[in-house]
């Protein structure tokens, strides 16, 4: 046998027995701390004057399912209500999920609530504004506003998809700040984040009317009362299974894979991994990092672009390169990043078909191929139907496993070991999964929704086997096409309505017939903006 085989079989063997250490890592703390709910925060308990004032963004676009709930969460925190400001933000008033906020603005009298509307803010519209103030990024472009008129320090942008529990709130600000129980400080995080969880919510697709269709209400699927359309639901097995089985496949990636790897990464800390769901960070830090003035690492380009949170609009991965900044910026007395364990972002899905499934795993992929692009490249070697290749490889390649233990060096022995270590993951991820949707670490309570109550509570419905293993396969078998198609055959993402081309500095371009005329002015780097507003706050390049 060739060296350059052996070589290969022993890197084979290194890559699993690395993988296998990071999964590792990861479901012994999803264990430790997904299997009961987390102790009472600290922060809502002290001193009236001593708790800190946290703004809570929330953008949302369209119908999303269980909207209403998942809004309302915020209403329902353990936290001083008068220690919160909570602004939603949409982009126009003829969006489907503005009423759903005037609604709920209306049923939770008494807060600091208010929302804001992308076309009404002078900044980008007004007199003295412009609309290329703030670069493409459509979700910052929502938040721009609120993030400008927050009130105190804190700041949370929460995704209007997620519902959180009731203590979440404060348990995020005991672990940015510092507090513990008995009075007791630790060293205070830059940013923290929470671990998110999908929850397929559309059931009883197998049942059919007289005419083999079915139409599920939203509000039945999602357990929400903010669905005004119906979700159709095909008789036919391979129609149901394309229609909606983009749900099941994202509930299972980001209950095996993303949870074992998400929870390992933030164990070690090497690096920043985060998910744009639930992050909350200080407002005072954001405009501190995004200052050339204040930070020596901002040079070229990132020395020109706005303060802020516009500092981000030119880029896609926005959440990630916000955590990646306050990673790398020289903040002393501050650790880095902080993942909250035990408190789940939860993500009720409903409707979703499996090219949109692709479509969105293809979109990350390309946004975070120029941000992260050695643990892109990689990525595909952590699933289980290539890193079970790898390892097999090198146990039937590698002389000593031959000379020492007798395994044969055939095409036949390795399939054996690659089918046995395929069967081994999905035993694993089967478990990790029941652990993360039993809801153990939940704190259930009237407004608790069915979603968000887990299997353990009489929420979720349970997958049985067969289902789940449908979800798990389908998922295993795209991974690796998913990742090939988007790390090598093209460069375009397609985001709330728009697309973009993102380019090899991590900035995106929006690529809209609609944005021609905007697309020359950001790739410039400068507004067209005859303002002097604009003309001081423009430069987004």
């Amino acid at each position: 046998m060739s060296w350059s085989i052996e070589v290969l079989g022993c890197v084979g063997i290194i890559w699993g027995s690395f993988v296998v250490l990071v999964q590792g890592i990861g479901i012994s703390k999803i264990f430790r701390y997904y299997s009961s709910v987390p102790p009472n925060p600290v922060s809502p308990y002290l001193p009236k004057d001593e708790v800190p004032h946290v703004t809570i963004i929330r953008p949302a676009k369209g119908l999303e399912p269980g909207l209403y709930e998942c809004l309302a969460s915020v209403f329902h925190q353990s936290y001083p209500k008068d220690k919160l400001t909570i602004y939603f933000c949409v982009s126009s008033k003829q969006d489907a999920a503005y009423p759903v906020i005037r609604k709920l603005l209306d049923d939770h009298p008494g807060f600091d609530a208010k929302v804001f509307v992308e076309t009404e803010d002078p900044y980008l519209h007004g007199d003295h504004g412009h609309v290329n103030n703030v670069g493409p990024n459509p979700k910052i472009r929502n938040l721009s506003r609120a993030y400008r008129e927050a009130k105190g320090d804190i700041i949370w942008p929460l995704d209007s998809n997620v519902w959180i529990a009731r203590d979440v709130a404060g348990r995020m600000v005991d672990k940015l700040c510092g507090y513990r129980p008995g009075g007791k400080r630790v060293k205070p995080f830059k940013f923290v984040h929470q671990l998110p969880l999908v929850v397929d919510t559309v059931t009883s697709m197998s049942s059919s009317n007289s005419e083999g269709q079915t139409l599920l209400s939203g509000s039945s699927i999602t357990g929400g009362s903010d669905a005004e359309s119906d979700v159709y639901v095909p008789s036919s097995i391979l129609s149901r299974s394309l229609a909606h089985g983009g749900g099941r496949l994202e509930e299972m990636f980001m209950a095996t894979t993303h949870a074992k790897f998400y929870g390992a990464i933030n164990t070690v800390g090497i690096a920043p991994c985060i998910v744009g769901k639930s992050n909350m960070f200080r407002k005072s830090h954001l405009d501190q990092v995004t200052d050339p003035a204040q930070n020596p690492i901002l040079t070229g380009r990132a020395a020109t672009l706005p303060k802020g949170l516009d500092h981000f609009s030119l880029f896609m991965c926005e959440d990630h390169v916000i955590g990646d900044l306050l990673w790398r910026s020289d903040l002393p007395g501050y650790a880095n990043h902080g993942l909250v364990w035990g408190d789940l972002a939860i993500q009720p899905m409903a409707g979703m078909s499996v090219p949109a499934y692709i479509a969105r795993r293809v979109r990350w992929l390309r946004a975070r191929k120029w941000t992260v692009l050695s643990a892109t490249l990689v990525e595909h070697g952590v699933e289980s139907l290539v890193c079970c290749f790898y390892v097999s490889f090198g146990l039937t390649s590698v002389p000593w496993f031959h000379e020492t233990l007798g395994i044969p060096q055939t095409w036949k022995a390795l399939w054996y070991f690659w089918l046995a270590g395929v069967t081994t993951w999905m035993i694993v991820d089967r478990i990790v999964f029941k652990k993360l949707h039993a809801g153990q670490s939940i704190h259930v309570d009237d407004h608790t929704p069915l979603f968000a109550r887990g299997t353990s509570r009489g929420g979720a419905e349970k997958r049985r086997f067969g289902e789940w293993f449908l979800a798990w396969l389908g998922r295993e078998i795209l991974a690796l096409p998913i990742w090939t198609w988007a790390v090598f055959l093209g460069t375009t993402v397609n985001w709330r309505g728009k697309r973009f081309r993102v380019r090899s500095d991590m900035t995106v371009v929006a690529i809209d017939p609609e944005d021609e005329e905007q697309s020359p002015l950001l790739q410039n780097g400068h507004s067209s903006s005859r303002t002097s507003t604009s003309s001081a706050r423009g430069k987004i390049d």
